[in-house]
């Protein structure tokens, strides 16, 4: 029987993005689907809820909590599972509690199918990027992640007009159809995931060389053998990154005393840099319009209601279209000028919005309305600029900037923390609009102004890196402000990497022997990684 349905290099590497993409878009369709139905009347009378915003908000919540606290389960659950395994558990998970919110008769139901599903949910966020990242070529490798965040927005637009063509239905099917079809998606998860194969990172990690090294030959494609040079190459470059990250890793205990290891490896700062984009993304003001944009519509606009949701629902659209355009770019113009030119971008739309807002406040009649209206179109110009900058790179940053050894602990410590600041922004927002008016968005003009002198000054520049270069980054480099070294913020590969890739490439070409038996990668190799021939 063959391996991975005979599929090798691009193909295979297509099918786990379809897996991949598949897990980002059960997210955005789950996080979408709930603000549709929270204002369907058989909802609210089924429940019990009507009149009772506060408990409508306090079930809508947990669904953050439960995804917070799944993120948190990858620190552990990732690491022991693999990759594959751990999204095939966060999927059943999410099945789970998406049948236990389709057949809810009471409030109490609802919280456990909203926490469960929040658990699986947090599982496969902090899973799906790191299995694409592990499993991907550097030219491919920021393109793909970015692809998955737009699917999550794919899945986001298909619950806004699923829950708005639903809402001219009657009786319980106007919600129960829209939660369970969540389900679809976990289905094509089940189907694609257990064929696929296992991140060769993962298992180089976990002592299964042999089963890692002919899954690096069949990603590599084009005929690949595992005594190919670049296979060989790749292998002893992550078989000596292990090295150095088992003699130099920490745990937990160690790593909130302070203590980061005696190898230099920079652990705690890439993994505050990781963590730090996702708290940026959500306190760049995005779940301000996500969750709320029908309310923002409606309270701070003054437009109608159903306007306002066939407007929110246009713009998921138009935020979709426009995402399209990071993926030739994350790699062109690199991770850092992408969350610099968004972070500017967002915050010019805040400002613009705050004006309007303000000024709308001030007048009356017709002028009031105009003023409003106007600033409907840099609500959705902001989406643009968010589409574009910040959508997908803060979950694509903490699957690079961190070490083989912190990767998945990485990956979900930054989808925690981008689950806490959810959870935070999605609890203040209500308030904020009600109480503080046009002044609430001025946080996020703050916030997003600072964004950009923090990206500049400390975040080093990821694309078209090998994983393993970035480790050599933190050996070689110990300043935190990056922005002195040229090498580390330029958008393209360094030259010294290529160099060093060519001549162990060719020193693999002369050798003989199999690359991966024991012992055979305790020197470190003179490249970083094998960019000329995975490229």
């Amino acid at each position: 029987m063959r391996r991975y349905a005979g599929l090798t290099g691009v193909w295979l590497t297509f099918w786990v993005t379809v897996s991949c993409t598949t897990a980002m878009a059960l997210f955005g369709y789950d996080q979408g689907v709930f603000g549709g139905v929270i204002i369907t009347q058989d909802f609210l009378d089924t429940l019990k809820l009507n009149n009772n915003t506060n408990l409508v908000g306090t079930v809508t919540s947990l669904y953050d909590v439960g995804c917070f606290f799944g993120a948190i389960s990858g620190f552990t659950l990732g690491e022991r599972l693999g990759r594959k395994r751990a999204i095939l558990l966060g999927t059943i998970v999410m099945m789970i509690g998406g049948i236990i919110q389709t057949a809810a008769f009471s409030v109490a139901q609802m919280i456990v199918g909203r926490l469960v599903t929040g658990l699986g949910n947090g599982l496969n966020t902090a899973s799906a990027p790191v299995w694409q990242s592990e499993t991907s070529k550097p030219s491919w490798r920021g393109k793909l992640v970015v692809l998955e965040m737009i699917l999550n927005i794919a899945g986001f637009s298909l619950a806004n007009w699923m829950t708005y063509g639903f809402s001219f239905t009657n009786g319980s099917v106007a919600w129960r159809f829209p939660i369970a079809f969540q389900l679809v998606f976990g289905f094509i998860l089940l189907a694609t995931v257990p064929w696929l194969p296992e991140s060769p990172r993962w298992l180089i990690a976990h002592g299964q060389e042999e089963k890692a090294v002919n899954i690096l030959a069949a990603l590599e494609g084009n005929g690949a053998t595992i005594h190919s040079p670049t296979v060989v190459t790749e292998y002893k470059e992550i078989a000596y990154a292990v090295k150095v990250e088992r003699e130099s890793g920490v745990g937990w205990g160690d790593l909130l005393r302070g203590k980061s290891g005696s190898h230099g490896t920079g652990t705690i700062r890439r993994l505050i840099l990781g963590a730090g984009t996702q708290a940026m993304q959500q306190l760049s003001g995005i779940n301000v319009t996500s969750y709320y944009l029908p309310t923002v519509l409606t309270d701070s606009v003054g437009l109608p209601s159903k306007l306002a949701r066939l407007l929110a629902a246009c713009n998921s659209v138009s935020y979709l279209l426009f995402s399209f355009i990071a993926i030739p770019n994350v790699e062109r113009w690199g991770r850092r000028r992408l969350m610099i030119f968004g972070a500017a971008g967002q915050s010019f739309c805040y400002l613009v919005i705050t004006v309007l807002l303000k000024f709308s406040e001030d007048n009356s009649g017709k002028r009031k309305h105009d003023l409003a209206s106007a600033s409907v179109a840099f609500f959705f110009l902001y989406y643009v600029f968010f589409g574009i900058g910040w959508q997908g790179v803060p979950w694509l940053y903490p699957t690079e900037i961190n070490s083989l050894h912190m990767r998945t602990k990485g990956a979900a410590l930054g989808t925690a923390s981008n689950w806490a600041f959810n959870y935070m922004v999605v609890q203040v927002t209500p308030i904020g609009i009600k109480t503080l008016s046009w002044r609430f968005y001025i946080i996020w003009i703050v916030f997003n102004a600072a964004f950009v002198p923090i990206v500049y000054l400390f975040y080093p520049e990821t694309a078209g890196r090998r994983l393993e270069d970035i480790d050599k980054l933190y050996r070689e480099n110990h300043s935190v402000w990056i922005f002195k070294d040229k090498d580390a913020i330029a958008p393209k590969r360094p030259l010294k990497y290529i160099e060093n890739d060519e001549r162990e490439i060719r020193r693999a070409s002369v050798a003989s022997g199999v690359a991966y038996e024991k012992g055979s990668s305790d020197e470190e190799p003179n490249n970083a990684g094998v960019e000329k021939a995975r490229v």
